[in-house]
């Protein structure tokens, strides 16, 4: 896969082309800024854009904006956000705008090589990825709305699909069985009055109602 390294840290920049370049992803470009991203993106339209989400001149959300830019104009580019802290609102704008092939990671997720390569191969892959932390913060958060209907156990199963994992990856993380994740969804999907459709269009649904924006 073709990937843009956006990182205005020369440093994280330059171990992020090696750690990509490890694994065979092709970098074909890193850049410092937003507006170098956008030009990157339009000149090479990789499958995936790593990027930062403050960088230059504001180090504000320019990465964010610039990311929102992408999903408009270049749908079929993949996006994994990196912050440095939790800020759940940009992992909710980015999910707002286009909800396949969408990531959003701390930085520290980097350090655990393996974790950081999963992540991004889902989001290349047209999944999602949402830092652990940025749901566990949003759990502790949401007091009194339609997921207090959830039992713990589906609670903790609807976390983890935020997460973008699987049913298997699910089931490995709660140490239950494959058929028990299947009726935990099938539950939140009925508690959530998420009709039967598409699968994974209700996996979408049920994870944007998670963020409060659907």
């Amino acid at each position: 896969m073709r990937a843009v390294i956006a990182e205005d840290s020369v440093l994280l920049r330059v171990g992020l082309v090696k750690v990509l370049e490890a694994v065979g992803f092709e970098v074909v470009a890193a850049v410092g800024d937003a507006d170098e991203l956008l030009a990157a993106v339009e000149e090479h339209r990789p499958d995936v854009v790593v990027a930062d989400v403050r960088m230059p001149p504001g180090f504000h959300d320019e990465g964010v904006k610039a990311a929102m830019v992408i999903r408009r104009q270049w749908p079929e580019v993949a996006v994994l956000l990196l912050s440095q802290f939790v800020e759940e609102r940009y992992a909710a704008d980015l999910l707002a705008t286009n909800t396949s092939g969408v990531g959003y990671l701390l930085k520290q997720r980097v350090a655990n090589v393996d974790d950081f390569l999963d992540a991004l191969q889902r989001v290349a892959e047209g999944g999602t990825a949402l830092d652990p932390e940025v749901v566990a913060q949003l759990l502790v958060r949401r007091k009194q709305d339609p997921l207090e209907k959830l039992t713990p156990r589906e609670r903790d199963v609807l976390a983890l699909m935020a997460e973008g994992r699987s049913n298997a990856a699910i089931a490995a993380a709660l140490v239950v069985s494959d058929s028990a994740v299947a009726k935990h969804i099938n539950s939140i999907f009925t508690k959530l009055d998420l009709p039967p459709a598409d699968d994974n269009h209700r996996r979408v649904m049920a994870v944007l109602r998670f963020l409060e924006i659907a």
